[in-house]
């Protein structure tokens, strides 16, 4: 009660200010328009009713410019919007002047008023108002575009919008570490001109020229639309001019809604440059598909469990059912969403997806209307290691969940596959196109679409070799590599999740949707730009170490199988997997069989009932060693890194 108070005191002293000022201001307005309306020599008739005048033009003008909320702004953020409704309250008070004085004419106080002053005293008190209204920001920005003395000089690529909003930032902090020197941008256009008082010096060819010259400490990346392509362009450039500090902005993907400003600028990362290609979307067809409705997230606390939920929760879904079988991984997403305001919208449920009965009572309390099946186990040499693991969760939790769906009357089941599911060579591969053929084979009847979404590594993703070489490169090296042909096919973990609530929306059921993964990308190549990135050199400071092909390991993956093809749809980046053959008749019970060899602990028989199930799945030779032997294998490679280490 005591603060409401003290603020509407506070507001009413701020207004009553602002218009003691303007009062001051207009009447300076209005004598002034007098004076050079006649060129000072003002007639005797007129300075008689001076203040009437005066008391008429005061009435309007105040009037007018409170119904205009002129008296609630805030002096020290006045902008665009604050001017234009400066703007229209002179206009509007204009014409009101205009009005009385024409009614007043012929008989009245405005008599013969000459009616350029109206318009004269119209021109002068907005320029008086605006420059009063701007100048305590002018004046905070005279002291604020001041660097200090240890700022970094900073050299900014992109005079977009991005470019521009970053330097207006580092205008307004006085403390801020960067003093921007100059913008780099390829557009033709912009050479030589002035973004908030600075220059755009070049293009990126100019860049090692530029940071020479102007002795650049730091060098800004801001384009986030850029794509990995051109970002790595840049960086070539860059490296080749010697600086030492390279940071970016978020890609369009990770920004949230809002304004950048220099919280947003970061340590330039692998996931930066491998993973910011940007999305276009049907977010009309999306935000249909799930507004309103019960969606139900597994695997809710992984890498594309936890994005979706972030994305499906902004369309606008009735509620959120996130299944997470790792506790402290569920905690953390519940936290989230209460720091986000959603927490009415979100149900956390802490299950196993192997759980028959859990999984039935959650669908039977929630009754979702969307399934994204995202829980799997995805790691190839553990799951070599322990196929019936694999076949538990990436089989049977599918076939469970999926027969919770059509049970229970969800519209929609949506099944997160993999590349590695195409022609396998692993186990963990073999069991995910077991599971798009259960998943299938439930489609075949009953009300519930069912269908499956393909697509290959996400950058970031847990488990990924990403943070293997980050922590390599921190211990000072080696880096290991498996083989130097080793490629792999990378999308950023937002772009994936958004493909696939595009590609569930437009699915009619059936289908094996795959996502465009882009080009494909050496890992030692992603080796040696990690090294680059922590500013070292690749086998000078870091060597990079080949240990083999693992068990399982495919030097390349694919997206289709030897009996598919691929149809268009109508977003480019989407395609639907058509198959020749149709072998999921008897699917089902085949994958019955499954439990009684992990009963008996036949482990060679699992991966032959695979075979049997997914003929293209070629059986690794590293795959049929002992656990023990398997082990000694992986253990290998922390051999080499002691080794190094102790030269």
């Amino acid at each position: 009660m005591l603060k409401s108070l003290l603020l509407k005191k506070t507001t009413r002293r701020r207004a009553f200010f602002f218009m003691m000022v303007d009062s001051v201001l207009l009447t300076a307005s209005v004598s002034l328009a007098f004076f050079l309306r006649f060129d000072g020599n003002i007639p005797t008739h007129y300075l008689d009713k001076s203040v009437s005048y005066l008391a008429v033009f005061l009435a309007v003008k105040l009037t007018i410019f409170a119904y205009f909320r002129l008296y609630r702004m805030s002096w020290s953020y006045v902008g665009f919007y604050e001017f234009m409704a400066i703007l229209k309250a002179n206009l509007v008070s204009l014409f009101v002047l205009l009005g009385i004085i024409f009614l007043q004419w012929s008989d009245g106080l405005f008599r013969g008023f000459p009616r350029s002053i109206a318009l004269i005293d119209f021109a002068l008190s907005l320029v008086m108002i605006v420059l009063f209204r701007a100048s305590k920001r002018m004046y905070r920005h005279s002291l604020t575009g001041r660097c200090h003395p240890g700022a970094k000089r900073t050299l900014i690529i992109g005079a977009g919008n991005a470019g521009e909003q970053i330097v207006r930032d580092m205008r307004r902090q006085p403390e801020n570490p960067y003093n921007p020197v100059g913008f780099i941008d390829d557009d033709k256009t912009k050479r030589g001109i002035f973004i908030q008082g600075i220059e755009v010096l070049g293009d990126r060819q100019a860049i090692v020229d530029v940071v020479a010259r102007h002795r650049i400490d730091l060098v800004l990346i801001a384009i986030p639309s850029a794509p990995s392509k051109e970002i790595r362009k840049i960086l070539k450039l860059v490296r080749q001019s010697g600086v030492a500090e390279i940071k970016t902005i978020p890609g369009l993907n990770e920004l949230v809604h809002g304004k950048l400003s220099l919280s947003d600028i970061k340590e330039i990362h692998i996931e930066d440059i491998l993973g910011r290609e940007q999305v276009g979307v049907d977010e009309e067809t999306v935000r249909d598909f799930i507004r309103g409705r019960v969606v139900l997230i597994t695997g809710a606390g992984g890498s594309i469990g936890s994005e979706l939920l972030r994305q499906v929760m902004a369309f606008h879904p009735e509620k959120v059912v996130a299944v997470e079988i790792d506790e402290t991984e569920l905690y953390g997403v519940e936290l989230e969403m209460g720091r986000r305001g959603l927490s009415e919208k979100f149900v956390p449920v802490l299950a196993d997806v192997r759980d028959p009965h859990k999984m039935h009572t959650v669908f039977e309390e929630n009754a979702p209307d969307l399934v994204f099946h995202a829980a799997a186990y995805k790691h190839v040499p553990m799951m070599e290691k322990f196929p019936e693991e694999a076949v538990k969760v990436n089989i049977f939790g599918t076939k469970i969940l999926a027969d919770a769906a059509a049970r229970f009357g969800a519209d929609t089941f949506v099944m997160v596959s993999t590349d590695k599911a195409v022609r396998p060579t692993n186990v963990m591969g073999a069991t995910k196109r077991v599971a798009e053929k259960v998943v299938n084979a439930y489609g075949a009847s009953g009300k519930t679409r069912f269908v499956s979404v393909r697509f290959g590594n996400v950058v970031g993703s847990r488990g990924s070799v990403i943070p293997v070489f980050e922590e390599q490169i921190r211990q000072g090296g080696p880096v290991t590599v498996t083989h130097a042909e080793m490629q792999r096919y990378f999308m950023s973990i937002p772009e994936a999740c958004i493909l696939i609530l595009q590609a569930a929306a437009m699915g009619g059921g059936g289908e094996v949707f795959l996502l465009d993964m882009g080009d494909p990308i050496r890992i030692v190549d992603m080796a040696r730009e990690m090294i680059r990135l922590n500013g070292l050199e690749p086998e000078f400071d870091i060597p990079i170490v080949y240990t083999g092909v693992r068990a399982g390991e495919k030097l390349y993956e694919e997206l289709l199988t030897d009996t598919e093809g691929s149809t268009l749809t109508k977003h480019p980046k989407i395609f639907v997997a058509t198959d020749v053959t149709n072998d999921n008749g008897h699917i089902l019970e085949k994958v019955a069989l499954f439990e009684d060899l992990i009963e008996q602990n036949k482990w060679a028989a699992i991966r032959n009932l695979l075979n049997d199930l997914v003929p293209s799945y070629q059986q690794s030779p590293g795959g049929l060693k002992s656990r023990a032997a398997s082990g000694m294998r992986i253990n290998s490679g922390e051999t080499v890194a002691r080794d190094w280490q102790r030269r």
